[in-house]
């Protein structure tokens, strides 16, 4: 799950119907039609309610445009159960993340995002942008900086590796994970930021020592793609 993970700052909500209905769920071919009930936007997701067989169920996509009493296709969920939205300070009890919604079955019809007036889009549609910070963390003894991990991923693909870094980011309860940025002031081509996911509490400014293993191309859907990251960390002695 983007890409499901993990990503928040404009709340816009969008006020539906809240008479309940019965519609038909179809799972053409792995594709499964919907109408929505409900639908929340927040700053980078789109939270619809849907209905079928008399059930009700959540999806969440990566921001788009949807409309209540209308008709939807999707594929290939992700199943998240406790699933804990800060920007909403709600928990479902099951969601199911997609990396698209479609209005017509072959899913080439995708809606697109109406923005309403005064409303920056740049902060509603895509993931924020990640600024280099002005931050300068020496590497301890068995640590690696950011450069040297970047420079050499294939090296520490799968590997357990220790890095030491000031926490940009912080993002609690996604996926059942803490997800944290480090840098550490160095680089490697454009990258110097590395995501890690955690079960640690961690706040913005805190210069950590982590351990975890590394993963390269991870998808964890909805769009959330890593081409590194350092999963399960721990806080290293």
């Amino acid at each position: 799950m983007k890409k499901i993970l993990g990503i928040i700052s404009v709340f816009i909500l969008l006020s539906a119907c809240q008479q309940k209905a019965k519609v038909t769920v179809e799972n053409l071919n792995g594709i499964h039609k919907v109408t929505v009930k409900k639908v929340i936007q927040v700053s980078e997701y789109t939270y619809l309610l849907v209905e079928g067989n008399g059930t009700s169920n959540w999806l969440a996509t990566p921001t788009t445009n949807a409309e209540v009493g209308k008709v939807y296709y999707y594929k290939n969920p992700m199943e998240m159960p406790n699933f804990e939205s800060k920007e909403l300070n709600k928990t479902f009890d099951k969601i199911l993340f997609i990396e698209k919604l479609g209005t017509t079955p072959d899913m080439n019809d995708i809606p697109v995002l109406n923005v309403p007036e005064g409303v920056d889009l740049a902060k509603i549609a895509t993931k924020p942008v990640i600024e280099k910070k002005a931050v300068k963390v020496t590497t301890a003894k068995n640590t690696i900086s950011i450069e040297e991990l970047y420079k050499n991923k294939e090296k520490y693909n799968g590997k357990v590796v220790t890095i030491k870094g000031e926490v940009t980011k912080f993002n609690p309860a996604i996926m059942r994970k803490n997800w944290i940025h480090l840098q550490d002031g160095t680089a490697y081509n454009g990258d110097f930021d590395l995501t890690v996911t955690t079960k640690i509490e961690a706040k913005v400014g805190d210069i950590i020592t982590l351990k975890g293993t590394v993963a390269l191309n991870k998808d964890f859907g909805a769009g959330y793609v890593y081409k590194l990251i350092v999963e399960n960390a721990v806080l290293a002695n």
